[in-house]
C-alpha cells in the first residue's frame, strides 16, 4: 500500500476524522446546561448525552478488529466517517431528549472505529523511516481533542448555539469522506477472522455495565446502590465467562486473538495508555470546576487558559516523532513521564490565590509530557506485532485508554468529594473559641458567628478551602500515579532496527 499513495492527502483526511471524533468525546460537556434548558430535562436525565455516546463507543471499538477482516479498511472508513457525521447532523436537528440521546448512541457506534483505523492505515501507508512521525500526527488529534473539545464547545455555545457544538462535524466530515474515497486505497478484506458472537456479547456486556457503573457511580452513591451493586455483579460475571470462552476458543475463532497478551511489549503498552488515559482526562476533568467554582473564571477565561496545553503537546508530538529511531524509546518515555510528573507536582501545590500563569505553564509542561509520552509508547507497543493482529491491537489499545479515562475521572471526583469533607471536619474542629486566631480584631468582626452574615462568610471560607484541599489531593495522587510509572518503563523492549518501524514477523 506504500506506493502509489497520496499520503499528504489520506494523512489530512485520517486526522481530520480523527480530531472529529476525539473533539466530541469532551465537546458536549460544557453545552450540557444548555440543552438541558431546550429538552426540558433533568440534570440525571441530561448526563445520558455523554453516558450514551461513552458506552456505545466503548462496545464498539472492540468490533474493529473483525468489521475491517471481513468488509475491508476504506469500506469500513467510510461508512464510520459518513455515519459518524450524519448521527452529529442528527445530534444538532434534535428537539428532544431521546432523539439526542439516539443520534449519540450512533455517533458512538459510528465513531468507535476512527481513532483505531486511523492508527492502523497511518503506520500501513508509510515506511519505516516515517512511521514515528505519522504516529505524531495520529496522536495530534487523539491527544489534543479532548483537551480542546470544552475550549471550542464553550465558544461555539455562547457565540452560537449549542447545536453547533454538533453541526461543526458536517463540514469536516464531508471533507474526511472526500479525501478517503478520493485517495485512500487498501486492499481487500481478508475475511480470517470468524465473528465470535458469545465472546462479543459477554465483552460488551462487562463494557457497558463497567462504564455505566462508572458513569453514574458518583450521582448513585457507589455501593450504597442497588444500581451500583447491579452492575458490577453484571461486570464481574460477564467478564469471567469471556475470559473462561477466550482461554479455551482457537484464535481464528475467538472475539479476541490471545496471542496480542502473549507479546510483551504490547500488554506493557495498554498499560501504560490505561496510565495516560488515566492522568489525562482525570486531570482535564479537575482543571474547569477547579477555576470556574473555586477561583471564579469565566467559561471563555477558562478555556483560554487551558488551551495552552494542547499546544504543548502538538509541539511534544512534532518533536518526539522525528526522535523515535534517533533516540532510545524508554529514554522518550521516562522523559515523558517525569514532565508529566512534574506539572501535577506544581499543580499539587495550588491555592485560592494564584494568578493565570501558574495555570497556563504547568499546563504546557503537562501537554508536553504527555506528547512525549504518546508517540514513542505507540511505536514501541506495536513495533513486535505482526501486520494480522494490528486492526484488533489498536481497537484494544483505544479500548484501554478510554476505560482508563473513565476510571480516572470517577476515581478523582470520588476523592475529591471525599477529600473536602474530611478536610471541612479537620478545620471545623479548630474553629474554637479558643483558637488564638479570633484575638485578631478584623477576623473576630468579619467572621463574627454571633451574626447571620459572619456564620455565613465563614462557611464560605471553610467550604473554598476544603474544597481546595480536596483538589490539592486529587493532584497529588495523580502525580505519585505518574511516578509509579517511571520504573515500569524499563519493561519495555527496544526496537532492534533504528525506527518506529513494526515488526512484520509474525507472533510464535
Amino acid at each position: 500500500m506504500t506506493g502509489a499513495v497520496n499520503r499528504p492527502m489520506v494523512s489530512l483526511s485520517i486526522m481530520a476524522a480523527t480530531l472529529m471524533q476525539t473533539l466530541d468525546t469532551t465537546i458536549a460537556n460544557v453545552a450540557l446546561p444548555h440543552m438541558q434548558g431546550t429538552m426540558g430535562a433533568s440534570q440525571d436525565q441530561i448526563s445520558w448525552v455523554l453516558t450514551a455516546y461513552i458506552v456505545a463507543a466503548a462496545i464498539a471499538t472492540p468490533l474493529t478488529g473483525w468489521v475491517v477482516d471481513r468488509f475491508g479498511q476504506k469500506p469500513v472508513f467510510l461508512a464510520s466517517v459518513v455515519g459518524f457525521t450524519l448521527a452529529s447532523a442528527l445530534c444538532g436537528l434534535s428537539s428532544s431528549l431521546a432523539a439526542i440521546v439516539g443520534a449519540r448512541l450512533l455517533q458512538g457506534v459510528f465513531g468507535a472505529a476512527l481513532v483505531p483505523m486511523a492508527q492502523v492505515v497511518l503506520m500501513e501507508i508509510n515506511p519505516p523511516e516515517r512511521q514515528g512521525s505519522a504516529l505524531a500526527l495520529w496522536g495530534m488529534g487523539v491527544m489534543v481533542g479532548p483537551i480542546l473539545g470544552p475550549t471550542l464547545g464553550g465558544w461555539l455555545t455562547d457565540t452560537y448555539d449549542w447545536r453547533w457544538v454538533f453541526f461543526i462535524n458536517i463540514p469536516v466530515g464531508a471533507l474526511a469522506t472526500w479525501g478517503i474515497a478520493r485517495y485512500f486505497h487498501a486492499p481487500p478484506p481478508a475475511r480470517r477472522i470468524r465473528f465470535d458472537l458469545f465472546g462479543f456479547a459477554t465483552l460488551s456486556l462487562a463494557i457497558g455495565a463497567l462504564q455505566m457503573m462508572l458513569d453514574r457511580g458518583e450521582q448513585n452513591d457507589w455501593f450504597s446502590s442497588t444500581e451500583t451493586w447491579a452492575e458490577a455483579v453484571l461486570m464481574g460475571v460477564a467478564f469471567a465467562y469471556f475470559l473462561a470462552h477466550t482461554a479455551t476458543t482457537p484464535p481464528q475463532r475467538s472475539f479476541l486473538d490471545y496471542r496480542l497478551l502473549r507479546n510483551g511489549n504490547f500488554v506493557s503498552g495498554i498499560g501504560f495508555i490505561f496510565i495516560v488515559g488515566l492522568v489525562l482526562y482525570a486531570t482535564r476533568a479537575l482543571l474547569p470546576t477547579l477555576l470556574e467554582n473555586l477561583l471564579g473564571y469565566p467559561v471563555t477565561t477558562t478555556g483560554l487558559v487551558t488551551a495552552p496545553s494542547g499546544v504543548g503537546t502538538m509541539a511534544a508530538m512534532l518533536i518526539a516523532g522525528r526522535l523515535v529511531g534517533r533516540i532510545n524509546i524508554k529514554v522518550l518515555l521516562f522523559f515523558g513521564f517525569a514532565l508529566t510528573a512534574l506539572s501535577l507536582w506544581q499543580m499539587a501545590d495550588y491555592s485560592l490565590d494564584i494568578d493565570e500563569s501558574a495555570v497556563v505553564w504547568p499546563g504546557v509542561i503537562q501537554g508536553a509530557g504527555l506528547g512525549f509520552v504518546f508517540v514513542p509508547l505507540s511505536a514501541a507497543t506495536f513495533v513486535t506485532l505482526s501486520p494480522e493482529l494490528r486492526a484488533q491491537g489498536t481497537a484494544l489499545f483505544s479500548l484501554v485508554r478510554n476505560i482508563g479515562s473513565s476510571i480516572g475521572i470517577s476515581m478523582v471526583q470520588a476523592l475529591l468529594v471525599r477529600g473536602s469533607v474530611a478536610a471541612r471536619a479537620v478545620m471545623a474542629e479548630r474553629l474554637t473559641p479558643v483558637n488564638p486566631a479570633w484575638h485578631d480584631p478584623a477576623i473576630a468582626r468579619t467572621y463574627d458567628v454571633t451574626h447571620a452574615h459572619g456564620a455565613a462568610a465563614l462557611q464560605a471560607l471553610v467550604e473554598r478551602q476544603a474544597a481546595m484541599m480536596g483538589y490539592l489531593r486529587d493532584f497529588r495522587l495523580m502525580m505519585l500515579l505518574t511516578l509509579a510509572a517511571l520504573p515500569l518503563v524499563f519493561l519495555l523492549r527496544t526496537p532492534r532496527r533504528p525506527s518506529a518501524a513494526l515488526a512484520t514477523e509474525v507472533l510464535e
